[in-house]
């Protein structure tokens, strides 16, 4: 997952995003802290004729992360749970999965 803010100017606002991949997972408006996480990721996020910067660190990471769990699927792989997100590919496809009922 990687966080970027748009620096474009002009008509497009600074909101800084989370992709994963081409994807867009969330975003943050302009002048606000609070992540707005979509339900099915965006796909194809266009960055044609626009500029981002990477953001470091994370801001997505540290809103998440204050809360989060580790949890093993049933492949063996570990993913990443708190109380409204996971790391695996099923919620951030379908918006939930089998893991969040392991959490807590």
């Amino acid at each position: 997952m990687e966080a970027i803010k748009e620096i474009t100017g002009g008509l497009f606002p600074a909101h800084t995003y989370l992709l994963d991949s081409n994807n867009l997972v969330a975003y943050v408006k302009v002048n606000e802290t609070e992540a707005f996480y979509f339900k099915n990721p965006i796909k194809g996020f266009d960055k044609r004729g626009r500029k981002f910067e990477v953001v470091n660190p994370n801001p997505f990471k540290q809103q998440k992360e204050s809360n989060a769990k580790t949890v093993i699927g049933s492949s063996g792989q570990v993913y990443t749970v708190t109380e409204d997100s996971c790391s695996c590919a099923g919620f951030t496809y379908r918006g939930r999965c089998k893991h969040m009922g392991k959490h807590g």
